[in-house]
């Protein structure tokens, strides 16, 4: 099979074939989900693809076979669709799909498990604990620095996170959080401004500055706030960017990661980067943050999802 990079646009297009676009699922951020997986569909066939929306209820196997997909492009958001499962199911039916496959997506997925990765493999990231419940780890870590993010260790969207200030307030938090999940991340705050790196076919978009008034970049900031801003050129320095995006490309190939996503991190006062997470299927509405990127440098939101539709033109899954 030819790689991707190979490919162009009109290439991609004219080897597209019939193309599903998977969207919804049981997780959390079904909705959002929903919106992405139509603004691609709409897109595709903007292009003269032969696409269709398939929204997960119920058998998707089933429900993908009767539909006769040459590839499917993946827009589920969450667990079910972005953690591995789906991947491996469509490996197993040699099926062709965008973006990462089982291990970088399962490894992604879970905050915690990528973050013991990059400490290992030496990307910056804040320090942290594991809480789970049920577990040998339930016991809560008695040398915690206050503030700290607590959040659920596979979950997006930021659902059942929280920042939590003193340590009569820890427990609450950790309660809420796993009402998503059993594994909770409890990360040191880092008092640091917040930025994200696009990737698409393995080339970094341009870095985005993320900036609310609310206490963190929640669901509210993300969604449904028109407070928060985004700057691209996002201010840092060319040494700066440089050294973030390389930082930001070594991390999404550390966890296996393929095709495209989004990292996350901050840099402090200090000029010191700290890596957050690494989203493998990010939004992809006209208003997300990969389009937003792409078209800070002249790439449409129709040429940005041919391009992340040629991540399934590839010799590997």
């Amino acid at each position: 099979m030819v790689k991707a990079q190979q490919l162009t646009n009109n290439e991609i297009v004219s080897a597209a074939g019939r193309v599903v676009v998977l969207m919804g699922g049981p997780s959390a951020e079904r909705e959002i989900s929903i919106k992405s997986g139509r603004a691609v569909t709409e897109a595709l066939v903007r292009s003269g693809i032969d696409a269709r929306e398939l929204v997960w209820d119920g058998d998707l196997l089933s429900r993908v076979a009767e539909c006769s997909p040459d590839r499917v492009f993946i827009a589920l958001h969450g667990r079910g669709g972005e953690d591995g499962r789906v991947q491996g199911a469509f490996d197993l039916m040699n099926l062709p799909y965008t973006g990462s496959g089982v291990m970088g997506s399962s490894l992604s997925m879970d905050k915690a498990r990528s973050k013991q990765v990059w400490e290992a493999v030496g990307v910056p990231t804040p320090p942290f604990s594991v809480y789970v419940r049920g577990g040998k780890m339930e016991k809560l870590p008695k040398d915690l620095r206050f503030p700290v993010m607590v959040k659920p260790s596979r979950e997006g969207s930021s659902f059942g996170a929280s920042r939590v200030g003193v340590a009569s307030d820890l427990i609450p938090a950790i309660e809420n959080s796993a009402r998503y999940d059993d594994i909770v991340l409890i990360e040191e705050w880092v008092n640091a401004a917040e930025y994200t790196l696009g990737i698409v076919a393995g080339d970094p978009l341009p870095i985005i500055k993320v900036e609310t008034p609310r206490e963190f970049y929640d669901y509210e900031a993300k969604y449904v706030a028109n407070t928060t801003q985004y700057t691209c050129p996002c201010g840092l320095s060319e040494s700066q960017i440089d050294r973030c995006t390389d930082l930001g490309l070594f991390a999404f190939e550390s966890l296996g990661a393929s095709g495209w996503g989004r990292v996350d991190f901050m840099f402090d006062e200090q000029g010191d980067p700290w890596f957050i997470e690494l989203n493998t299927v990010p939004g992809m509405t006209d208003h997300s943050l990969v389009p937003m990127a792409a078209k800070a440098v002249g790439i449409s939101f129709d040429e940005l999802v041919i391009k992340i539709l040629g991540t399934s033109f590839r010799e590997d899954p």
